[in-house]
């Protein structure tokens, strides 16, 4: 099978950490890459014409990963009309914030978080195990973070999903691994995105070691390294990506 046929499926991957998921993807590797988005379908294309002017292909993929319905149908209706496309790498990348203390913070913005990070993980990854386990080759990734390793005040429903999900992929690497798959979490820090746009950066940035924020295509450069063979021995690890904060 030609690797035209083998495809990298990032969630949440028309901007941000996602984005640049993707472009440095197709740069290090021969996968075609597969942009799903929920509602921005503008950003979605912008992110494949990126994709495209490094040299890569790929498509775009709409759905919500929080529904697992959505999820399955667009999944099935993908594999029904390419039959012979594989999707041997899966970025768990999409997340949304919903901060606030939790003295005050509602049902809704405890289980929007819950819904689109760890059960977003079951959606998705649930839908393509099989698959990799009939191929016996998989790389899965789950973008986590720092607050699912050390909490951060005002996020401790954003704490507990990617905490969860910690502890998901060390389980799930340890039934997996036997097939030549690999499931890794990379758990960033403070990085230049949309999501930390409103953050104080000169005040936090006294808190981290390396006294600045990260770049997306820094996350990136890991998260291409870890879909690659070259770390067919790294499995059910969290590796943080955070200038030194612990």
């Amino acid at each position: 099978m030609s690797t035209q046929n083998k495809y990298a499926l990032i969630t949440g991957g028309s901007r941000g950490i996602g984005k640049a998921i993707c472009i440095q993807l197709a740069k290090d590797s021969e996968y075609e890459i597969l942009i799903n988005y929920k509602a921005n379908k503008e950003a979605a294309l912008q992110t494949l014409k990126e994709v495209e002017a490094v040299g890569g292909s790929g498509q775009i993929i709409q759905f919500d990963v929080s529904n697992f319905e959505s999820v399955q149908t667009a999944l099935n209706t993908w594999q029904e009309q390419q039959p012979d496309a594989i999707i041997e790498v899966l970025v768990n990348n999409a997340g949304i914030t919903k901060d606030g203390l939790f003295m005050w913070m509602k049902p809704q913005e405890w289980n929007d978080v819950i819904n689109t990070s760890l059960n977003g993980f079951f959606n998705v990854t649930n839908q393509l195990i099989e698959k990799m386990l009939l191929n016996r080759y998989g790389r899965i990734i789950n973008m986590v973070s720092i607050s699912g390793l050390k909490g951060v005040s005002g996020q401790t429903n954003y704490s507990a999903a990617k905490g969860a999900i910690i502890a998901a992929t060390k389980s799930l690497s340890q039934e997996v691994a036997k097939r030549n798959i690999t499931v890794n979490a990379v758990a960033p820090g403070f990085i230049i995105t949309d999501m930390t746009a409103d953050l104080d950066e000169a005040t936090l940035k006294k808190m981290i070691p390396a006294n600045r924020f990260g770049t997306p295509e820094e996350v990136a450069h890991l998260v291409a390294f870890l879909a690659s063979k070259k770390a067919s021995y790294i499995t059910g690890e969290v590796i943080g990506i955070t200038g030194g904060i612990h």
